[in-house]
């Protein structure tokens, strides 16, 4: 057995802020790890911290990058435990998003999701709950009974098979935790 991480963020800045106001949940951001050190986290997001209408997919470092200017991060973590043919799935889904990620967007539409009873879809844009629930969707893994991009980053919280390991300050976590 592997386990992949889905990592819950809540950095506080403006447009965070902003997603807090209408979904009330803690966190806002969600990512995906496939090991326990978080030595790398993908998602869909933004690439620079000054401009954040420059997103798409993103590999962030859990010690560098946006988390090394935004130490206030905090953050949930929990592991899912998968089979070895499943979590290579996965790790194949990321990799390809990786290849590919010149041709990914942000799927801005796509958060008027939450603020009106839609179905709004951009081809090949996402935002980061959406981009998780794929990857785990097309690596055989439906934890959420909805569509990804229905999925915000608080559904997680209440997904079956999901084992809390870490709740705090990003910078603090430690995967003896």
């Amino acid at each position: 057995m592997k386990a992949v991480y889905i990592v819950l963020t809540d950095t506080g800045t403006l447009f965070t802020r902003m997603i807090k106001r209408f979904t009330k949940a803690p966190y806002n951001h969600a990512s995906i790890a496939l090991d326990g050190e978080l030595a790398d986290i993908y998602s869909f997001g933004r690439k620079s911290l000054r401009l954040p209408w420059n997103a798409g997919f993103v590999r962030e470092r859990r010690d560098g990058g946006i988390y090394v200017v935004l130490k206030r991060t905090t953050c949930v973590v929990y592991e899912l435990r998968l089979d070895d043919e499943r979590y290579e799935r996965v790790v194949r889904e990321i990799e390809r998003f990786e290849r590919e990620a010149d041709r990914y967007g942000y799927n801005f539409l796509g958060l008027l999701n939450f603020l009106f009873p839609t179905e709004l879809r951009n081809r090949d844009s996402y935002f980061c709950s959406e981009f998780v629930a794929t990857v785990l969707r097309n690596g055989g893994i439906d934890l959420l009974k909805k569509p990804p991009n229905a999925t915000a980053p608080h559904d997680f919280m209440a997904a079956q098979g999901l084992r809390p390991v870490y709740e705090g300050p990003l910078a603090a976590y430690s995967h003896s935790c």
